[in-house]
């Protein structure tokens, strides 16, 4: 086959020389349960035409996220991208991943980045901020493998309501360095005593706000225990909106601000790619990974801009390396910053507002359908539902009825029964009063 030339006697040498049996051997960090046993149910062979067809008719037993009612969060939103957006992201020059190995010849493309990094300090109330994460999640990983080498300890805790994709990631990221993590259970009601939890072994300790339930927590008292035992904070935000109004982790304390970015400049896109942020206090920054990119002026006096840190492994001997990320999410980055420049201050709390008002005005609503119980006392634009019987038996019903309602927690906490009638929804600005009344009929309906 063209596109296979390796014959069996190759791979039998392949694998002699790295001292494995099969092939299946080089998958050992793929949990069994995960990986395939026999083919995917598809036709092996098709003609083009005969695939199109194929797919298009698989593509159209979905629910496209526009066409109906929607009120699926979870650490993806949907919000209104400009036009503008996409027509400056989808120009020539700008169509690349990639920060240029010779960088400072690609002026725009580092002021970019810099104006970039510049608006992800602000939001986070932080002093610095990079522009290398692929998204939150990796991001997340990343601030713990940081925060163990600022601190020389080996030891994280995560809070209970953390993004269960996020605590995920950093568990995987934290086996492979052969460190140790303390993954509390989740409290879908909100609260949760972290301070017992913390001493003299911990490196840092990192929580959500708003939550994965949508709880909005005060960091401030938490940052105090915390630097007291000699650890640090990393502060999660996968919703970026909501730093539009609520106070920013680095006012409360934190020392890393880590999140996703997707929410601004960046459709929900069947699941990626996003943008990761990164922000940290002034005397981290030579422990940041990623890049950082500065500005200067040039031996005329103008305005320029530089590459100033790249503390990566193709650059630097990799035991010095602060990451191996390779792709800076670029034009995920340029979205980004050109809706929230064009969004300004004025317009990014103004987008907030809307964002909670509309979710107040469905908790509200779907609080008063009888066998619901809305969990939270405070949330941004995400709250839980506590529904009589199987969430994820709601959700689909709902579905055929033309709502996607919310993500059933079960899907991201299988195997754990006391969270099975738990649905996280959420409300943006593209949400109506017509999608709301639809939800609250559906509801009554399916229940």
């Amino acid at each position: 086959m063209r596109y296979l030339p390796l014959t069996d006697a190759d791979r039998r040498a392949m694998l002699a020389k790295i001292g494995v049996a099969n092939v299946d051997a080089l998958f050992a960090d793929v949990p069994e349960d995960k990986r395939l046993n026999e083919l995917v149910d598809l036709p092996r062979t098709k003609g083009e035409l005969e695939v199109e067809r194929l797919l298009g008719r698989l593509a159209g037993r979905n629910t496209p996220a526009g066409s109906v009612p929607f009120f699926v969060g979870a650490g993806a939103y949907k919000h209104h991208v400009p036009a503008t957006v996409d027509h400056l992201i989808q120009r020539s020059e700008f169509l690349t991943s990639y920060t240029p190995y010779q960088p400072e010849i690609a002026q725009g493309t580092l002021q970019y980045l810099f104006e970039f990094q510049t608006q992800v300090a602000m939001l986070t109330g932080m002093e610095v901020a990079n522009a290398s994460m692929y998204d939150g999640s990796t991001a997340a990983a990343e601030a713990v493998l940081m925060a163990h080498r600022v601190t020389r300890r080996g030891r994280a805790v995560l809070a209970g309501n953390l993004h269960p994709h996020y605590r995920e990631t950093i568990e995987t990221v934290a086996r492979l360095a052969e460190h140790e993590i303390v993954a509390l259970p989740p409290t879908p009601g909100g609260r949760q005593d972290l301070a017992q939890h913390i001493d003299s072994t911990v490196s840092c300790v990192v929580v959500q706000t708003p939550d994965f339930y949508g709880h909005l927590h005060d960091l401030t008292a938490l940052a105090e225990t915390v630097h007291a035992a000699g650890a640090l904070l990393i502060a999660v935000v996968t919703e970026v909106v909501s730093l539009g109004l609520v106070q920013p982790p680095g006012a409360m304390g934190a020392d890393i601000v880590v999140g996703e970015g997707q929410s601004i400049g960046n459709g929900l896109m069947f699941g990626g790619p996003y943008v990761g942020l990164f922000a940290t206090r002034s005397k981290l920054l030579r422990q940041m990974p990623g890049r950082l990119c500065g500005e200067t002026v040039d031996k005329e006096g103008r305005r320029g801009f530089v590459l100033t840190l790249s503390t990566r492994e193709q650059h630097i001997r990799r035991e010095k390396a602060t990451s191996n990320i390779c792709t800076n999410s670029g034009l995920c980055v340029l979205a980004f910053t050109i809706h929230l420049t064009l969004l300004g201050e004025a317009g990014l709390r103004r987008l907030a507002r809307i964002n909670h008002g509309h979710a107040v005005a469905l908790a509200k609503a779907l609080g008063g359908v009888a066998g619901v119980e809305v969990l939270n006392d405070t949330f941004f634009n995400e709250f839980t539902l506590k529904v009589p019987g199987d969430a994820a038996q709601v959700i689909e019903r709902l579905a055929g009825k033309g709502v996607l309602g919310g993500v059933p927690v079960s899907r991201l906490e299988p195997g754990k029964p006391e969270l099975a009638n738990l649905i996280v929804v959420a409300a943006t600005e593209v949400n109506t009063d017509e999608d709301r009344a639809a939800y609250v009929k559906a509801l009554r309906e399916v229940l």
